[in-house]
């Protein structure tokens, strides 16, 4: 119970959104913040192609690795609040991360073990899209210090709604200070 209260607030604080401004002619790609392993405190995607980055006033950016309860869980979330709220998370719960190694995103929100999310205008738990063993994807840690409290790294998934509509999440890069 505890594991899934610590979720679900984590959940709640996931979220990113799309610039969708018509007159900047930028490829979505580059709008992307670059790959750097420095602790920046950046993160983005690709969602359908649309490229999705943290915005905001509060909450829209947070990574942690902690123990609790004896498994280690790793989760980096972002979100944009600028025209509503718009999300992506991925939680990876394992023994420990490593740099180098790539962990499978293939559970849903619900299993709580290694998953990939997407969200927008979250009421009632609607508008939820998560990973599932067919509709999958990858986490890499790229870089972690341990001293230093930095972790980069990639992801990418796909995830489906209730609704069997399915969001392409891709090109997802970080680079963020965690919390123990």
């Amino acid at each position: 119970m505890k594991t899934q209260v610590f979720f679900l607030c984590s959940f709640l604080f996931v979220l990113l959104g799309c610039n969708n401004d018509d007159d900047d002619n930028t490829p979505e790609i580059d709008k992307l913040p670059p790959a750097t392993q420095i602790g920046a405190n950046t993160a983005g995607c690709l969602v359908d192609g649309i490229a999705l980055i943290p915005k905001g006033s509060s909450n829209i950016f947070q990574c942690f690795y902690q123990l609790v309860d004896g498994e280690y869980y790793f989760s980096i979330s972002f979100n944009d609040k600028s025209n509503g709220t718009v999300g992506c998370q991925v939680v990876s719960r394992m023994m420990e991360i490593n740099e180098g190694n790539s962990y499978e995103l293939a559970m849903t929100f619900e299993e709580n073990l290694g998953y990939g999310g997407f969200y927008y205008e979250i009421i009632n738990y609607t508008n939820i899209f998560s990973t599932n063993q067919i509709n999958n994807g990858n986490l890499t840690i790229n870089y972690l210090d341990l001293e230093n409290l930095i972790v980069s790294g990639t992801f990418w998934f796909d995830a489906i709604n209730s609704s069997g509509e399915i969001k392409e999440i891709r090109e997802g890069r970080f680079d963020a200070t965690f919390t123990q």
